[in-house]
């Protein structure tokens, strides 16, 4: 069992740094050990709006439909700024895979921010922030900077697993973000003709 987790985790390497090494100057995912969290850092640099940006982060109701790994999301309640959501779906990795069932509070403070800290669920820790930065151009940079641990699962294996699933989980908003931003690029270029 043991040399099957540690060959899991040598494909888990290097299949992540291969993923990250594909599209570098778009999308950089990082990760350290922090204790038994996982902290994480993703970066993306984005031709789009920022209100495109902001309605994608805050879409909660359909974020199943463009994560991956997600199966269904929906608010629960608003308390002010504060949206409290549901959420389940999978992290996998390989032939692994982690049922994650969480409600968080998305604490939204626009334009720019948007919190996340969890209230149950089956992780031990999920906290985060997403983060809009204009940088002139129409260019904008999404940070997703978070901590995650999982409650039963191996500190290393589950490392890999949770970084892999962040890793397709944020390249999932940006796609999704890049297709709206275009979406409205053409609607507006119809307009004009």
């Amino acid at each position: 069992m043991r040399a099957l987790i540690r060959t899991a985790c040598g494909c888990a390497l290097l299949i992540g740094c291969a993923g990250a090494a594909r599209s570098a100057d778009d999308v950089a995912v990082e990760s350290r050990r922090r204790d038994d969290a996982l902290e994480v850092a993703c970066r993306a640099i984005l031709d789009a709006p920022s209100d495109i940006v902001w309605q994608t982060l805050t879409d909660y109701d359909r974020l199943a439909e463009f994560i991956p790994g997600m199966r269904s999301s929906r608010v629960l309640e608003r308390r002010g700024p504060v949206a409290v959501v549901e959420q389940s779906g999978e992290a996998g990795f390989l032939f692994l895979s982690f049922p994650i069932e969480v409600t968080l509070a998305s604490t939204e403070r626009p334009p720019y921010v948007l919190e996340v800290s969890m209230l149950k669920g089956n992780l031990k820790r999920l906290d985060g922030a997403y983060r809009i930065e204009p940088l002139g151009g129409g260019r904008i940079l999404l940070v997703w900077n978070g901590i995650v641990e999982a409650l039963s699962m191996p500190p290393l294996l589950g490392e890999f697993v949770m970084r892999a699933n962040i890793d397709d989980q944020f390249r999932g908003m940006v796609r999704e973000i890049e297709r709206r931003a275009a979406q409205r690029r053409e609607q507006e270029g119809a307009a004009k003709q």
